[in-house]
């Protein structure tokens, strides 16, 4: 057989098929109608003119309506005033006219056409095709759709009457008491009351933030989210990250992969992999290589890293908190830190680490059992050190290292730079003395007192002040010993200075 002839029969086969299942098609018949006359239309074709309580079925499809043309060879029906049509009990449409081919089992209504399948949503359009054999409803000219959580309206779109499911194309507006979404495109399933973010869509909340999505779904009834690539916005912050699950009956909101948390008053961004917002409780955490970046007013930026980063909210800024957990880290041009946790209270500015804290600046280390730092105006001016207060500054030129201690101390800073160091109560410090001509060590000053003022110049160690019955003892370089040139409790730890590249993770 060849290939033309078998092309030939699978041809007629089709069809065939095609004209029979034409064939099997029910033809629209006549239930009830106040006045039965004939009529031709333009073209030739006759037709029964249906006048007052016209009722007309085929299958479970009822039509009823004021006035009606029924084409019996073309299996056609042309309808008129309060058109209404029933499938079954679930489903019934209304329009003021309707264009139904029998055959194809399509209804075309137009004009006040409301869609409604029962306990389940309402369509409203002007203009819709109802595919009987797809069980779709499609709209092309603005559309309506309600039920009883939301309203969807569109350019396009349509409805599966087996599925629930709608798709809305153009202009994608859904509005709620809690939010109003706006998309190209969006799907929604009016029985599981889900929505499919299939486009970037806009979300806006009755408290006037946005999110933009890229995709996911939404749970309307259980408040639910899983989405895809966002942004959030509000009047104070910014969040962005790769994919969120939200939850706003508990008002729990996860976000994973590259988040970025921006206070645009603080001028303060956080980032990490991993973020858990609790919004009864005002309560963010942020982790897996978290760090915070603050910018200052001079241009530069404070750097900071934890295992954990959480971000206290509050009405009143006196509560407003950042608190670091585990392995704290800073970094600035001019300052670098460690400590096991810190506090960052954003009211006043200030900064308060807990645990072993150690600060560095130029050659200068600071330790104490408490360590704050106070910043103004976006620059740090002052660092106070609480019990066992020690600062330690290395001497490049003999390898060795002047220090200060005592009960406790303020830093003071002046252009970015350590200005000078007051230390009060049980004030002990060491001090080489370098000639000046060679920078030959010419001995070591040893002072105890109750209060010393040191000052710095381009962040070295310039003078001193000794008050309170001070005792100070010159020791030549000859004389010195090993025990002489350390206070008890010295501890050089620079191995453990932060860089840049150890704070700032990717």
């Amino acid at each position: 057989m060849s290939t033309r002839i078998l092309c030939f029969i699978i041809f007629s086969l089709l069809a065939s098929s095609s004209s029979l299942y034409a064939q099997r098609a029910r033809p629209v018949k006549l239930k009830n109608a106040d006045r039965l006359k004939g009529g031709q239309s333009a073209d030739g074709e006759k037709f029964q003119r249906l006048l007052g309580n016209v009722v007309l079925t085929q299958n479970k499809t009822t039509i009823y309506c004021d006035s009606a043309h029924l084409y019996k060879k073309t299996n056609t029906v042309e309808a008129y005033g309060k058109v209404r049509i029933t499938e079954g009990d679930s489903v019934t449409v209304t329009a003021l006219s309707l264009v139904y081919e029998g055959d194809k089992r399509l209804a075309k209504l137009r004009r006040n056409v409301v869609f409604t399948k029962l306990a389940t949503a309402t369509l409203y359009t002007d203009y819709l095709d109802y595919d009987r054999i797809k069980n779709t409803a499609y709209y092309f000219n603005n559309g309506k759709l309600v039920d009883s959580v939301n309203v969807l309206t569109s350019v396009k779109g349509y409805y599966h009457v087996s599925s629930n499911l709608s798709a809305f194309k153009k202009e994608v507006v859904v509005t709620n008491p809690d939010y109003t979404m706006m998309a190209d495109s969006l799907q929604y399933n009016s029985a599981t009351k889900i929505i499919y973010f299939v486009t970037p869509t806009t979300v806006t909340d009755k408290d006037s933030s946005t999110f933009v999505y890229e995709r996911g779904t939404y749970n309307t009834q259980q408040k639910t989210s899983n989405l895809e690539k966002g942004k959030g916005e509000n009047v104070n912050y910014t969040i962005t990250g790769k994919n969120y699950s939200l939850d706003d009956f508990n008002k729990i909101y996860r976000v994973r992969g590259d988040v970025v948390v921006t206070s645009k008053e603080d001028k303060l961004v956080i980032y990490g992999q991993a973020s858990d917002a609790y919004k009864l409780t005002n309560i963010t955490k942020i982790y897996d290589r978290a760090y915070l970046a603050k910018i200052t007013d001079e241009g530069d930026t404070l750097f900071m890293r934890a295992d954990t980063l959480v971000s206290i909210d509050s009405p009143d800024p006196a509560k407003k908190r950042i608190l670091a957990y585990g392995k704290v880290k800073i970094f600035k041009n001019d300052l670098q830190g460690i400590a096991d946790s810190l506090e960052y209270r954003i009211a006043d500015s200030t900064l308060v680490f807990y645990q072993q804290p150690v600060l560095w600046t130029d050659e200068n280390q600071m330790s104490a059992d408490s360590v704050s730092m106070q910043i103004e105006n976006n620059t740090i001016k002052r660092i106070f050190l609480k019990t066992n207060a020690f600062v330690v500054s290395e001497d490049t030129l003999i390898h060795d290292f002047n220090q200060i201690k005592g009960r406790k101390m303020t830093a003071e800073f002046k252009n970015q730079k350590l200005h000078r160091v007051l230390v009060d109560g049980n004030a002990e410090n060491l001090y080489f003395a370098l000639d000046e001509k060679d920078n030959s060590l010419m001995g070591m000053n040893k002072i105890i007192c109750s209060r010393i003022l040191i000052r710095f110049k381009e962040g070295k160690v310039d003078t001193f002040s000794s008050y309170v019955k001070p005792e100070a003892q010159f020791i030549p370089p000859h004389e010195l010993e090993d025990g002489d040139r350390r206070l008890r409790g010295f501890q050089w730890q620079i191995e453990k200075r932060p860089t840049k590249q150890d704070v700032v993770t990717k």
